[in-house]
């Protein structure tokens, strides 16, 4: 594999106890062909981030560990202080937060870029080379053009997936690899995802009105209200009863559960017209449902179970199976990460790549994202932590495919859901390094 084409350090600052370094690295946007005068790179921007209690010669010799962020479309985390699990890794290692292609400082993607590219084929095929298998292939070229040995990564929800990933076609580059909420499945379709996640999330509902049983009622009330009058978004975007669904995001967490009911008490206010929704309401929404930071969400994320196969909208097509979460069902439920074709006629922000994620879903000939024979014979060290109740990584699944990695240990708890890290970073962190640096003992 060929080194990096180009590597750029621009800032350095210190502040709160911790240095931090923007590095820019130059890759080809293709990396099956990354050679020649006219192939194309993009950039992919990391930050490094290192304690300060360490001085700079002694960071210098620092091993490095990568975080792979969630996501498909998650920009890396920009953190004010060390805190959590970075405290802990900040104690021995190098971070280095990914900033993955598409998002963030990296070269982006998003719906004002893409129509440079062309016609919505020439966009789809642009997209090709935004899944995980170019993440990990990025990485190792950031890993050799730092000079660094195998290092360590740790990677949540879809990092997990990519870490996946790594271990499939490029474990040479890696010490050890920590995943959190991310074990996706090997082999099979994207509808035995959400035939799975769908139950996940519909028992998520009934645990969280049990909590909440007044929500129950201010739930309908709110989608009662939405069947007959029109509310409109901070952007001027309809809310229409599926987008309020959306607001399901919540239960995905222990640390953001709780804000649901927040977020409901603040539903209606008194106007001259009588009832309706309040402005706060729709400002915190509108920050659930709109794809306006991260549209590669939307696009790419059904793509990431699109193993050799079309998922022809999976998400929408599962819904027929679980009729309970339609917009019109009563009692209404709220929904989970699943991203539905009128996400793209519904949001301003995804209207202009319509047709181009219609294509991207009816894409028959996705590369393989995972080799489950290199898998099987695995010799780099690997903990995960599966969740129990995870709404969005189906246990069962996870379960398989830790089985299917050879020497990957795991521990499963009931103590979190898929925002573990956020809740209990350092806990987790040092927890699961200890499992891959004893042989999870």
């Amino acid at each position: 594999m060929p080194r990096a084409a180009g590597h750029e350090v621009r800032a350095t600052h210190d502040f709160r106890g911790m240095r931090t370094v923007e590095h820019y690295f130059t890759v080809p946007l293709d990396h099956s062909a990354p050679t020649g005068g006219s192939a194309e790179t993009i950039t992919v921007f990391a930050r490094e981030y290192v304690s300060a209690a360490h001085s700079e010669e002694a960071a210098a010799h620092l091993p490095w560990l990568l975080f792979l962020q969630g996501g498909p479309g998650g920009r890396g985390n920009r953190w004010g202080s060390l805190g959590g699990w970075s405290k802990a890794a900040a104690q021995e290692f190098r971070i280095l937060m990914l900033d993955q292609r598409g998002t963030g400082l990296s070269t982006p993607v998003d719906r004002r870029t893409l129509p440079l590219r062309g016609s919505a084929a020439d966009q789809a095929a642009y997209l090709e080379h935004f899944r995980a298998d170019s993440i990990v292939a990025d990485a190792e070229l950031i890993r050799r053009a730092l000079g660094s040995p195998p290092w360590t990564i740790y990677g949540q929800s879809y990092g997990g997936f990519c870490a996946l990933t790594y271990l499939s076609f490029a474990p040479e580059g890696l010490r050890e690899a920590l995943i959190t909420g991310g074990l996706a499945p090997l082999t099979g379709s994207a509808d035995d995802v959400y035939r799975a996640t769908y139950q996940r999330v519909a028992a998520r509902n009934e645990e969280y009105f049990g909590w909440y049983p007044e929500d129950r009622e201010m739930v309908e009330r709110i989608a009662g209200h939405l069947r007959r009058t029109p509310e409109f978004l901070p952007d001027g975007s309809p809310l229409t009863v599926g987008r309020f669904q959306m607001a399901g995001a919540f239960l995905g967490g222990n640390t953001r559960v709780d804000s649901l009911h927040h977020l409901l008490e603040d539903a209606f206010t008194d106007t001259a017209g009588g009832a309706g929704l309040s402005d706060p309401f729709l400002e915190q929404l509108h920050s659930v449902v709109s794809r306006r930071s991260n549209p590669l969400y939307a696009l790419m994320h059904e793509s990431i179970y699109g193993q050799e196969q079309a998922t022809n909208w999976s998400a929408w097509r599962m819904l027929g199976e679980n009729p309970w979460f339609r917009p019109d069902a009563e009692p209404l439920l709220l929904t989970g990460e699943m991203v539905y074709p009128w996400y793209f006629e519904q949001d301003p922000a995804l209207q202009p790549l319509q047709e181009v994620a219609g294509l991207l879903a009816a894409k028959q000939d996705w590369t393989p994202l995972y080799d489950p024979e290199m898998l099987a014979a695995n010799t780099v060290p690997v903990a995960a932590a599966v969740y129990s109740d995870d709404i969005y990584v189906d246990r069962e699944l996870s379960l398989k495919t830790a089985a299917a990695v050879q020497g990957l240990q795991v521990w499963e708890t009931a103590d979190f859901h898929h925002d573990g890290i956020a809740d209990d970073g350092e806990r987790i962190f040092a927890r699961l390094l200890g499992m891959a640096r004893s042989g999870g003992r």
